[in-house]
C-alpha cells in the first residue's frame, strides 16, 4: 500500500479523481474503478470537485467518498451552477441548503476542504451587497473560496479593495486563477483548442486573504509548457508556507490525463524552493511481474 501524501506542507490535486488514463500514474494496473477515488487519495491530498457545480451527490454517497478517502485527504467541492450563475445568489436558500447537505458528511469525517463559490463574468461590483448577504449566511465553521471573474473586480481600486477587505473579513479565501500557460501560444491539438475557447483571461492576482490560498493553474497538454508559471508562482506558494497558511494548488490541462503529471511538476519544483521539505508525491505499486523484469 502507498502511503498518504498528508504530510505535505500544502494541499495539491487534480480537477478530477477519475480518469482512465491515470492508471500507472495513480492507480495500479487492473485497479477496479469502485478503488480508484481510495488511490487517488494516496497519490494526492485534495482534488477540485467541478462535479457538484452540475449536479448533486445523494447523502450516501457523500458519506461513501468520507470511507473511501485517505486520511489527511480533503474534497474542494463548487457550489452548484444554479446557484452560482441561474440564481446569481438570489433567492436560493433551498438551493444552498441542499448541497450544503450534501456536505455535510465529508465535513464530519474531517474531510472537507474550502467549497469554491465560481461567479460568473456577468456578476460585477453591482451586486456587492448580494454576494455579501449570501456569504455571511454561510456556516462560519466551515472553510469557503471565492473566484472572480467580472472586470469589475479586478480593477486595483474600490471595488477590487472592497471585495478583499470583506473576504478578510470573513476568513474566506479568494481563488487565484492562471491561464497564461494555455494562452501562450496556439493550440497543439483540438483538445487544446477548445479549451481556449472556454477558459477566461482573467488578470493576475497573488493576494491571500484567508488561511487557504487557491490556485487553480491551467497549463497545456505538454506538461513542460507550463514550467515557467510554475517558477512564478512556486516563491509565492512558499512565501504562504512559511506564514503558517495551508494553500491549495489544482493543476488542470485541456486533456485530464495530463493532470498529474502538471501536479508532480509543480510538487518537483515546490522541492527546490524549499528543500527542508518534503514534497514527494507517491507512486502506485507495479505488479510483481513488472518489478521482477526491472531486477533483472
Amino acid at each position: 500500500m502507498s502511503r498518504s501524501v498528508s504530510d505535505l506542507p500544502f494541499f495539491l490535486g487534480c480537477p478530477v479523481w477519475s480518469c482512465p488514463h491515470w492508471v500507472g500514474q495513480v492507480y495500479p494496473p487492473r485497479t477496479p474503478r469502485s478503488d480508484w477515488l481510495n488511490w487517488y487519495t494516496r497519490t494526492f491530498n485534495t482534488v477540485e470537485g467541478n462535479s457538484t457545480f452540475y449536479a448533486l451527490p445523494t447523502i450516501e454517497t457523500s458519506k461513501r467518498w468520507a470511507d473511501e478517502a485517505a486520511d489527511g485527504f480533503r474534497f474542494s467541492f463548487k457550489f452548484p451552477r444554479v446557484i452560482s450563475h441561474e440564481l446569481m445568489l438570489r433567492n436560493a436558500d433551498r438551493e444552498t441548503a441542499a448541497f450544503l447537505d450534501c456536505l455535510l458528511p465529508l465535513a464530519d469525517a474531517d474531510r472537507l476542504g474550502p467549497t469554491f463559490l465560481q461567479l460568473g463574468p456577468s456578476f460585477g461590483a453591482d451586486r456587492f451587497d448580494v454576494l455579501e448577504r449570501f456569504l455571511r449566511r454561510l456556516p462560519a465553521e466551515w472553510l469557503w473560496a471565492l473566484e472572480l471573474r467580472h472586470a469589475d473586480w479586478f480593477d486595483e481600486s474600490v471595488h477590487e479593495l472592497r471585495v478583499d477587505e470583506m473576504l478578510r473579513s470573513m476568513r474566506i479565501d479568494k481563488v487565484l486563477f492562471d491561464s497564461r500557460p494555455l494562452y501562450q501560444s496556439p493550440p497543439d491539438d483540438d483538445i487544446e483548442a477548445v479549451s481556449q475557447t472556454r477558459k477566461p483571461k482573467t488578470p493576475i492576482r497573488q493576494t491571500a486573504t484567508g488561511q487557504s490560498p487557491m490556485l487553480r493553474i491551467v497549463g497545456r497538454n505538454r506538461p513542460e509548457l507550463a514550467d515557467a508559471y510554475f517558477d512564478e508562482w512556486a516563491p509565492t506558494v512558499a512565501q504562504w508556507i512559511r506564514q503558517g497558511l495551508r494553500p491549495y494548488v489544482f493543476t488542470h490541462a485541456p486533456d485530464d490525463a495530463r493532470a498529474p503529471e502538471l501536479a508532480r511538476r509543480f510538487a518537483a519544483r515546490m522541492a527546490i524552493e524549499m528543500p527542508d521539505l518534503s514534497f514527494e508525491i507517491a507512486s502506485p505499486p507495479m505488479p510483481p511481474r513488472q518489478m521482477s523484469l526491472l531486477d533483472e
